[in-house]
């Protein structure tokens, strides 16, 4: 597949203080690749990297082939950037936003959305209210509908979803899937994992700069384990090793980390438990999540 995004060796500092450590990844055409990671993890500064609005301290970027800060001008036309915080002027309302929105877009070189951008993002009852009196996650609709207008090929989203009701994300999912499965190219920031595991193709985890983790979303959870626990026994000091590793004990339960086959180490616990003759009470299996691995890259990085 043609690659859309490439990073190479990407630093950027700020006086002495350096927020992208040399990373490197790549997305797709095509594909929706998410940069997760902590507060400060340096997903924003690498996102207005890739946009053009800085240049790199060090290593490359590349953007349809092209430097995003040296090519601007032949880019703006075919990308589009939804940042965490719009420009938007309060006294306009809605409906004027989006046509000076538009305007811009053709003066720009941009193919403008046909269809109205306020009805895809569910503000149709806010079009003649002025900008400065929505919520929070109104205006983030407001800002998706903008950065979607020009039909772009390299859409970035970061933080696209903040600050909305559970109904407007879902709404949010199904459009950025829609862009998706027509051809666009997205480069997503997330706090929310949830999001991440139910849109991204692949997807990396930055911590302090560093990217610590890639893959695709299978990929990275399969690192984080299933995990077997049941209440604690009377006789504990009986319990047996599972793949070499003692089992964790905490609130009353004993739990063992599996990274091998599930399947196996319910056999063997399931094993000794006959012959000590202990009940496993309130046996659980629970297969590993995009959280456990987010969590364990914060803790070993610290």
């Amino acid at each position: 597949m043609t690659t859309a995004i490439d990073v190479t060796g990407l630093r950027q500092s700020y006086g002495d203080f350096e927020a992208v450590r040399g990373i490197t990844f790549d997305v797709r055409q095509g594909e929706l690749f998410a940069l997760l990671g902590t507060n400060g993890a340096g997903k924003t500064t690498t996102m207005e990297v890739l946009a053009g609005y800085s240049r790199p301290s060090g290593g490359s970027v590349r953007v349809l082939g092209l430097d995003p800060v040296k090519a601007r001008r032949q880019l703006r036309p075919r990308m589009s950037i939804m940042l965490q915080e719009a420009g938007f002027l309060g006294d306009l309302t809605v409906a004027e936003t989006v046509e000076l929105w538009r305007g811009m877009a053709k003066d720009a070189g941009r193919e403008p959305l046909t269809g109205n951008p306020i009805e895809l993002v569910e503000l149709t009852s806010k079009a003649k209210v002025k900008v400065k009196q929505l919520s929070g996650g109104q205006k983030r609709r407001l800002d998706l509908a903008l950065a979607i207008l020009s039909l772009p090929e390299v859409l970035f989203l970061d933080e696209p979803t903040t600050g909305m009701d559970p109904e407007a994300r879902q709404r949010t999912w199904e459009i950025v899937r829609s862009l998706r499965e027509a051809g666009t190219t997205i480069l997503l920031t997330t706090h929310y994992l949830e999001e991440a595991e139910r849109l991204a193709d692949r997807l990396a985890i930055m911590h302090e700069g560093v990217i610590r983790i890639a893959g695709t979303v299978d990929e990275v959870v399969a690192t984080s384990g299933d995990q077997l626990s049941f209440r604690l026994p009377e006789r504990h000091e009986l319990l047996p090793a599972i793949e070499d590793r003692p089992p964790s004990i905490a609130g009353g339960r004993a739990a063992y980390k599996v990274y091998g086959s599930a399947h196996g180490a319910m056999r063997e616990l399931l094993d000794w438990a006959d012959k000590y003759q202990v009940d496993l009470e309130r046996l659980e299996v629970r297969p590993g999540t995009l959280d456990d691995v987010f969590l364990r890259v914060a803790k070993e990085a610290k």
